[in-house]
């Protein structure tokens, strides 16, 4: 059995370097099936059991165990305590090339800017990873400079996550010019980044780069301060591309005038399916342009969420109308909104006639006393869009099938990545002329 094989020789590394047995590890590792393809959980949280964390002599056990490892394809180590040492033992075995590894997860560790600078390098060498994540690691400016300069080689990675990771403007936009000549990033989060300036000089370069890469398909930009001016910005550049599928602003500082240039673009761009513009201020004013845009026979806009955004009975009533007569809106979720009793009526007899079904919005409705109110559905806006047949805790064996099911309808439309030619990744920062309210039962 595969599991005996590696979880012996697990306990004879461990012996051979005098490093201690982690149980969380060799229990994981006596579980695991005997199957061609499959994906490590070895997770720091667990909501059943308490597990030991595993720290950089694990790490260094791990590495060596999966060395010439052709059946495992996924390694998840979340919420653990990896600093930068244990970053540098995945780097030397991400350069063995006999690896199969094609997703590692290391979000919300300990490492800093020197484990995300010898990761960088590994990277350059790497041909099998797909997916990195590293949302919640500190790794600053410096790192994420570097992480950056190795998109330049790197020509396989597909997703890549930064979200949290202390990023200033220049790394922030060092990644929006090397998006502009990498094509093979599928899904890129730069969510909440450091970000000091009041003159959004990234959205402008941002801007540049989505008018002309035509690969990307998920772009996350979660509480990046963009304001009604940065939205101008971003749209001007996405009316020039196509591909863009996904697109999350939540957490942000858009108003009903930064909608208006939203709702013009998903006038124009039929190529956005998923906007996500949670814990915004766009209030009715906002919420009616969108549903004007929503109702155009050309609209290919999907699912939407509005949730948190202060608006009222006429913003909702036109969402509820626009969401009957649309041909492609199917999901929509409101809560946190200024939910009235006409709003509750509407958005029940959307839900009873199945035109929005219960699975598909946050809102469920109830009658009490004659009067129809709406409770709160612990559902939302899926958090991505290429990988939506793996949930946050999917133990599928094969970790890389969803980035090959979206590359195979795609990819034949994509340039080729060949130039491995490093550009500046500087660049002048000065940008050219240019509270939820949950309704009480």
């Amino acid at each position: 059995m595969v599991s005996e094989n590696i979880s012996e020789f697990y306990c004879a590394v461990c012996s051979e370097n005098e490093i201690k047995i982690n149980p969380h590890v060799l229990k994981v590792l006596q579980e695991t099936t005997e199957t061609e393809n499959f994906t490590l959980k070895l997770s720091g949280s667990h909501h059943l059991r308490n597990v030991l964390r595993l720290d950089d002599q694990d790490i260094l056990a791990l590495s060596k165990c999966l060395k010439n490892n052709k059946s495992v394809t996924g390694l998840d180590l979340r919420y653990n305590n990896i600093t930068d040492e244990g970053v540098g033992h995945l780097a030397e075995l991400l350069q063995e090339e006999s690896l199969a590894l094609r997703s590692l997860d290391l979000m919300l560790n300990d490492f800093q800017r020197n484990g995300a600078e010898v990761l960088a390098k590994s990277l350059e060498c790497n041909s099998t990873l797909l997916s990195l994540r590293l949302s919640g690691n500190k790794m600053e400016s410096r790192g994420a400079m570097q992480l950056a300069s190795s998109l330049q080689v790197n020509n396989t990675l597909q997703e890549l996550q930064l979200a949290d990771c202390d990023l200033d403007t220049q790394s922030v936009i060092a990644f929006s010019i090397v998006l502009k000549s990498n094509r093979t990033l599928r899904s890129v989060d730069i969510s909440r980044p450091l970000l000091f300036s009041l003159q959004e000089e990234w959205a402008v370069h941002f801007s540049d780069m989505l008018a002309l890469n035509s690969s990307l398909v998920e772009l996350h930009l979660g509480k990046m301060g963009l304001s009604d001016i940065g939205m101008e910005r971003l749209t001007e550049g996405l009316r020039q591309n196509h591909g863009l599928r996904y697109l999350d602003l939540r957490c942000n500082r858009v108003t009903r005038d930064g909608v208006r240039f939203l709702a013009g673009l998903l006038e124009q761009n039929p190529s956005l399916e998923v906007i996500d513009l949670s814990s915004n201020r766009i209030e009715d004013v906002g919420a009616m342009y969108l549903s004007e845009a929503v109702a155009l026979p050309g609209c290919s806009l999907r699912e939407l969420s509005v949730c948190c955004n202060n608006i009222g009975r006429k913003g909702l009533l036109s969402l509820a109308h626009s969401l009957a007569v649309s041909t492609t809106l199917s999901h929509l979720y409101i809560w946190g909104n200024l939910l009235e009793e006409p709003v509750c009526q509407a958005f029940r007899e959307l839900t009873s006639s199945g035109r929005l079904p219960a699975e598909q919005t946050d809102v469920s409705a109830y009658e009490v006393d004659g009067r129809v109110f709406l409770a709160e559905v612990f559902q939302r806006l899926r958090k991505h869009y290429i990988r939506t047949n793996c949930s946050e805790t999917d133990t599928s064996n094969t970790a890389a099938e969803p980035f090959k099911k979206h590359a195979s309808s795609t990819d034949s439309n994509f340039p080729p990545h060949t130039s491995e030619q490093r550009v500046p990744l500087q660049s002048n920062l000065n940008p050219p002329h240019t509270h939820q309210h949950p309704n009480r039962l």
